[in-house]
């Protein structure tokens, strides 16, 4: 019987980079699972799940195709935190569901699940090791401001005071990959690869 791969999680505040590291462990042939872009499918997808939105948020919340109203939500949703835990609370079991499924299915020593918040929603607890890309906080404002420009500063802070202190996400993590001028990414990634492989 083949043993089931170790689940390890990638996480790293908003535009630390951790999209590109998880793009490098795939080159080297390890499952990723994209909780946020699974959970942005699960959301138009998840039948019980929509059910749950609208009658949380309105019907408003789908548009005319039944799909989401994303502008609709993040007004409804983004300045209030009890309305943002009301649809982490729908919308988590839903991908916790989804990705158990996936990683059934994997093969190898590990599997990455790369989402934004795993030390906050409690997540690490359900992982054999946790990875944290760390960035500097001007470069990742910079970062964000060029990436989305009908993102304001103030909207980028909001999200990264909801997400922990990368100093506490160090500390928590089991191994850190720092993302930064003048370091190079490739050779941390693989010394981790290495280490998880064994």
């Amino acid at each position: 019987m083949a043993t089931k791969p170790k689940i390890v999680g990638l996480t790293g505040g908003i535009a630390s980079g951790k999209s590109t590291v998880a793009k490098i462990f795939e080159i080297l042939g390890v499952s990723v699972y994209y909780a946020d872009d699974r959970a942005k499918k699960l959301m138009n997808e998840d039948q019980e799940l929509k059910k749950q939105i609208k009658t949380a948020f309105g019907e408003e919340s789908y548009d005319k195709n039944d799909q989401l109203n994303r502008p609709y939500l993040a007004e409804k949703v983004f300045s209030d935190p009890e309305k943002v835990k009301i649809i982490n609370s729908l919308v988590h079991p839903s991908v916790g569901r989804d990705f158990e499924a996936w990683a059934s299915a994997q093969n190898g020593s590990y599997v990455l699940k790369e989402a934004a918040l795993i030390f906050e929603t409690g997540q690490e607890k359900k992982l054999d090791a946790v990875i944290n890309v760390s960035s500097p906080l001007k470069i990742r404002i910079a970062r964000v401001l060029m990436r989305d420009p009908h993102r304001t500063a103030d909207q980028v802070n909001h999200i990264i005071d909801q997400q922990l202190p990368d100093e506490e996400k160090n500390e928590k993590a089991d191994y850190v990959i720092k993302n930064k001028e003048n370091t190079l990414l490739i050779p941390q990634v693989l010394a981790i690869h290495q280490q998880l492989s064994s």
